[in-house]
């Protein structure tokens, strides 16, 4: 792996590994050790990867895992905002590869990317003390089967790119957003950009909350990037976190898992 000369040029740092258990836990472990950060840690290979809610996130090789350690303060209610930046970044570097994805790819709330309706990617955002840590898991060459909603790889939609040349130009993409959201003084724009390459906003859908259900229409993001949704009593209600399923589609799982 290796880092786009404008990024590297920035100081960021790079530590690349063949094998770790996962990417997150390894950049968490340097953050309590006193690395400071802007630090990415890449795996050619995750033996513990893991998605959202303690989902495991199959890792084996050819595919993307990368982590991005900042230690720089943030605010807590920033951080819910960064799932949105990353997962521009992640846009952009996929398009900027394959640019003839283009209308192929889309986000769906709030940090996961579709090709033609099926997931190839997701986020994991984890926080500890003063550390963020930005996980990212891109199907390059293979995706696991037997999912709650469809999967898929750059190679099934006709796509050839290895981890290393993706890598390479999601280095630079990730800080171009970064800047772009100054540390949320920008997530104004950052909203707009991903509002612009989202699926799921202006229908109706189901989401699956811990303790209960809610149906209702996707209304819109509000400022801080909730799913605001309409309920059929007319009532809003705005929604931090959750599974959203499309009505139409039920196996369709629009929301990051």
């Amino acid at each position: 792996m290796q880092l786009d000369p404008t990024t590297a040029a920035r100081g960021i740092k790079l530590i690349a590994h063949d094998t770790v258990g996962s990417t997150n836990s390894e950049a968490l472990a340097l953050a309590r050790a006193g690395e400071r950060g802007p630090l990415w840690v890449t795996a050619a290979r995750q033996t513990a990867g893991r998605g959202r809610r303690g989902n495991t996130w199959i890792s084996e090789p050819g595919n993307l895992y990368a982590s991005l350690l900042l230690t720089n303060p943030l605010s807590s209610p920033r951080v819910s905002e960064l799932p949105f930046v990353v997962a521009l970044a992640v846009h952009d570097a996929v398009l900027d590869m394959a640019p003839t994805l283009n209308s192929r790819v889309a986000v769906k709330w709030p940090n996961d990317l579709l090709v033609d309706s099926a997931k190839f990617a997701g986020i994991l955002i984890e926080t500890e003390d003063a550390a963020a840590v930005l996980g990212i898991g891109i199907n390059c060459v293979h995706h696991p089967a037997g999912t709650s909603y469809p999967a898929t790889d750059l190679a099934a939609a006709g796509v050839m790119v290895s981890p290393e040349q993706l890598f390479l130009r999601l280095s630079k993409t990730m800080f171009d957003r970064l800047d772009q959201w100054q540390g949320g003084a920008g997530f104004g724009s950052i909203r707009a950009d991903w509002l612009t390459r989202a699926i799921g906003v202006g229908t109706d859908i189901r989401v699956r909350l811990p303790h209960r259900e809610l149906a209702g229409h996707f209304q819109a993001l509000d400022e801080s990037g909730r799913l605001v949704l309409r309920l059929p009593d007319g009532s809003v209600e705005a929604v931090s976190a959750g599974e959203v399923f499309a009505i139409a589609a039920p196996d369709l799982i629009l929301a990051a898992r």
